[in-house]
This record gives C-alpha cells, structure tokens and sequence, in this order.
C-alpha cells in the first residue's frame, strides 16, 4: 500500500535497536515527516516487561529484561517468533484505541485462519488464543502503545519459537494457560508463509480501523 511502509527485517534484530528506530519513526510520523509502517523482523531472546508487569512474574531472567513503554505484562520475544510493530496515524484512522487493539486481534485472527488455525479473542484476555488438544492455550501476544494518536509496538506471533522460552516468565500474567504455536498444531514453521496471510489480510485490518463492530453497535 504507496502511504504504509512494508519493511520485513531478515536475521534477528537487537531488542534496544528496534524500540529506538520505533520511537523516532513513531515521533517521524506524527510530525508528518515519515510514511506509517508496519514492520516484521525477529528478536534474540528477550523477555519485555509492559507497563503492569509484576516483579513476582519474573520467574527465571534467563534471557535480558527490558522495560518497555507498551501495556500489558511480561513477553518473550525470540527466533521463531514474527514480531510486528505499528506505526500508524490514528489521527488518519480514528482516534479509538479500542477499535484499534479490536481490529488487530482481528487481523491476526484471519491470518491464522487462512493457515489452518482456528484462533480467537477473549474479552477478559489480551492476546490471541486458539485450541491445543482440547484445552485453550496463547499463541500470540499484543501490547501496544499510543503516543500523540500515534501507534507503537504490536504483536507476537509464535510460530516455531523454542516454547520453553517461555517457562522463564508467566506469560501475560495468565498462569493457568499453555502457550503454543503454529508449528505445535499443524507444523508450519516459516515466517515467510505467515507474513504472506498478513499482507494479504492486512486491507481489511486498516478498512476496519474508526468502524465499529457489529456486537458493539
């Protein structure tokens, strides 16, 4: 799309690194001096600590910690895990944080569907979550941020990642669910075979964006 920057970053890219590339093309944006973006890449093992996370909840700091400005609780980022930032203009897009976050679980949702995946929001519950052998389990992370109607941050997907990573935290604060992935049901493990459903799906995420939905009308 000519007025959103699709940037997917190869190799694993420095947790710091990407959240000050962020925050200044965040700043960029919102001074309408830089295109939105949506950016794709993978981090080295990192857990991320959002802005309700509880000290108790950091079980294990295996891998580095860092603070971070978004919502949310503890997160592991790592290979094998797509990880998309935002970097939208709701002041173009509706200045609703709420359809935002609605319409992003939602985009997420219909990529996952066209692989197979039959996954779903729970309103109590950030995130996206799916089914696994009967019982429900996470399979993607969202925590974002809004600056000067100005979108940061985003999502995990977890598509082959090591999911014992993920023993060193309770993930999201939820310690009475499993996390899984895409490979664990139905053995996909390429990043580039989702990033394809998303950009494919993306259209409709932004369509969606100042509507409201159906059930809320």
């Amino acid at each position: 799309m000519p007025d959103i920057e699709w940037r997917v970053s190869p190799g694993l890219t420095p947790y710091d690194q990407s959240l000050a590339e962020m925050e200044a093309r965040a700043t960029a944006v919102a001074q309408g001096q830089a295109r939105e973006l949506v950016w794709l890449l993978e981090h080295p093992p990192v857990y991320t600590a959002g802005t309700s996370a509880d000290p108790v909840e950091l079980v294990d700091p295996r891998f580095p910690v860092f603070q971070t400005g978004r919502g949310g609780k503890y997160t592991y980022h790592g290979p094998g895990q797509r990880t998309g930032y935002l970097i939208l203009d709701l002041n173009r897009r509706g200045r609703d944080v709420r359809q935002f976050v609605h319409g992003l679980e939602d985009w997420l949702i219909a990529a996952l569907a066209r692989l197979g995946v039959n996954a779903f929001s729970v309103d109590e519950r950030v995130g996206i979550w799916t089914r696994d052998g009967g019982t429900e389990a996470k399979i993607g992370a969202i925590g974002v941020r809004v600056r000067r109607w100005v979108t940061l941050h985003g999502f995990a997907i977890n598509i082959a990642p090591d999911l014992s990573h993920f023993g060193g935290i309770v993930p999201c604060g939820l310690p009475e669910f499993p996390v899984t992935s895409l490979f664990a049901l139905n053995g996909v493990k390429s990043l580039e075979t989702f990033d394809e459903a998303l950009a494919f799906t993306l259209p409709a995420f932004l369509q969606s964006l100042g509507q409201v939905r159906q059930n809320e009308a």
